[in-house]
C-alpha cells in the first residue's frame, strides 16, 4: 500500500492460496478506489468502514482483502513511530516467540531422521503428519472396497476414519517410544472425521500427553466441543478455518478450547486479530496463529508482532521454508529468523519485512486456477467428506 509521502508504503499479507486471483479482485476493484484519499493512520475506522462496504459481510475472500489492507497500514504506523507493530501495541511480552515445525519424509523412517534434526537443532515443539498414513496393507485393503475413479490409495484423496485413528494413536506411542517424554508434540486432525471418531481419538492419545490436538472438527460442528471436553483433557486448539467472529466467541467464552488457531488474515488482519486475542485472555485461552507454509513472509512477520505482545501467547506455528530457502528471504528482506526453537524480530519499524520487488516479478505464480483433488477427501463410494 503506497501513501502520498515519499517512500512511505506498508505491505500486507493476503494469503488465501486456494483462491488468490479473488483476492487481488476484491482489492484491486473495490478496496483500492474506496481506500485512495483516506488518512492511512486511521485504521481501525478504515478496518470498519471497509467490513460494512460490502454489506454482506466477512467470508475468507472479503477477509482476506481487507487483512491486505489492514497489515500494511499496521506496517505503516510502525514506520512513521519508528517503531516495530508489537511496540505500538504495548510492548514486549517476551524476547522472541516459540514456535513449532513440521518433520519432512516419505516414510516413517526419514521422518524420524528429520525430527531428530529438528530437535537437535533447538525445536521443541513438533507437529507430526505422518500419522495418518496408511500403511501398505491398509491401502490393498480399502483399495478394494473403492468403486468409483473419483477415489484413490494413490492419489492420496481416500479417507477412512477407522484406519486413520489406529495409525495416529501408534504414531502417539512410537513418537513417546523414540523421542522420550520430553519434547511436545502435536497433531492435525485437518476436521475430516466424524464428530463421534474424533472424540474417541482424542481420548485415546490423552496418555501420551500431547501439547494440543489441531483441528478435530469442523466450525459447522462446534456444539460436538462440549461433548469433547466433557470426556478428555486432551488440549484442544482450533480456528484455522473460522472466518466470521462469531464461530469463535462461544468456544472462547465457555472454555471449550486450549489455543485459537486462527489464520490472521482469513479473519480480517492484525486489527481483528488483537481483539480475539484479548477476548482469549479473560478466559485462558492461548494463542496459537496459523503459520503453515502458505503464509507468506509478511504473514509470518504479522503473526510475530501479536506474538510478542499478547501475554495469553501459546505457540506459534512456523514453517522451516523461514530458514533454507535462500531465493525467499532475498525476495522478503527481513523475514523472520527460525533460531533455537523460537521466531526472533528483526527489530525494524512497522512489520519489518520488505519485498524486492524486480526478483519477485522473476517467480511468477502458477495453476491459479487449478483445484487440487486433495482437498476433497472422499469415501470409497465417491461421497465427498467434508
Amino acid at each position: 500500500m503506497e501513501t502520498s509521502e515519499p517512500e512511505l508504503y506498508g505491505l500486507g499479507c493476503a494469503s488465501f492460496c486456494t483462491r488468490p486471483t479473488a483476492v487481488a479482485a476484491a482489492v484491486d476493484d473495490y478496496l483500492k478506489p474506496f481506500l485512495v484519499g483516506k488518512d492511512p493512520g486511521e485504521i481501525e475506522d478504515i478496518w470498519q468502514s471497509c467490513y460494512v462496504s460490502s454489506y454482506w459481510r466477512s467470508g475468507p475472500v472479503l477477509n482476506n482483502a481487507i487483512s491486505g489492507v489492514d497489515q500494511a497500514l499496521w506496517d505503516i504506523k510502525g514506520k512513521v513511530a519508528g517503531m516495530p507493530v508489537y511496540e505500538l501495541f504495548g510492548g514486549k511480552s517476551r524476547e522472541a516467540a516459540a514456535v513449532y515445525v513440521i518433520p519432512q519424509g516419505r516414510d516413517l523412517a526419514e521422518c524420524e531422521d528429520h525430527t531428530r534434526e529438528l530437535l537437535e537443532q533447538g525445536f521443541h515443539h513438533i507437529k507430526f503428519g505422518w500419522g495418518s498414513r496408511m500403511t501398505e496393507e491398509e491401502k490393498a485393503y480399502h483399495g478394494r472396497t473403492i468403486i468409483t475413479d473419483r477415489a484413490s490409495t494413490d492419489a492420496g484423496n481416500l479417507l477412512e476414519p477407522a484406519s486413520i485413528c489406529r495409525n495416529i494413536v501408534s504414531a502417539f506411542a512410537r513418537f513417546r517410544e523414540v523421542f522420550g517424554p520430553n519434547p511436545e508434540i502435536l497433531f492435525d486432525v485437518k476436521a475430516q472425521m466424524p464428530p463421534i471418531q474424533a472424540i474417541a481419538l482424542a481420548k485415546d492419545v490423552e496418555q501420551y500427553k500431547p501439547f494440543f490436538m489441531e483441528d478435530l472438527l469442523t466450525p459447522e460442528d462446534n456444539d460436538y466441543y462440549r461433548l469433547l471436553r466433557e470426556q478428555t483433557c486432551t488440549p484442544i486448539a482450533m480456528g484455522e478455518l473460522y472466518t466470521n467472529p462469531q464461530e469463535v466467541v462461544p468456544v472462547i467464552k465457555d472454555q471449550l478450547i486450549d489455543f485459537l488457531r486462527l489464520h490472521v488474515s482469513a479473519i480480517g488482519g492484525l486489527t481483528p486479530a488483537r481483539k480475539m486475542a484479548a477476548l482469549g485472555e479473560a478466559f485462558n485461552v492461548r494463542t496459537a496463529w496459523h503459520g503453515s507454509a502458505d503464509v507468506s513472509p509478511v504473514g509470518h512477520a504479522a503473526n510475530l508482532m501479536l506474538d510478542m505482545n499478547v501475554w495469553n501467547f501459546g505457540v506459534q506455528e512456523a514453517s522451516v521454508y523461514l530458514n533454507t530457502h535462500e531465493t525467499l528471504k532475498e525476495v522478503f528482506p527481513g523475514t523472520p529468523e527460525l533460531r533455537n526453537g523460537y521466531m526472533w524480530p528483526n527489530g525494524r519499524p512497522g512489520i519489518g519485512v520488505d519485498i524486492d520487488e524486480e526478483l519477485a516479478a522473476r517467480f511468477p505464480p502458477k495453476d491459479l486456477g487449478r483445484l487440487d483433488e486433495r482437498w476433497c477427501p472422499r469415501r470409497p463410494d465417491g461421497t465427498v467428506v467434508r
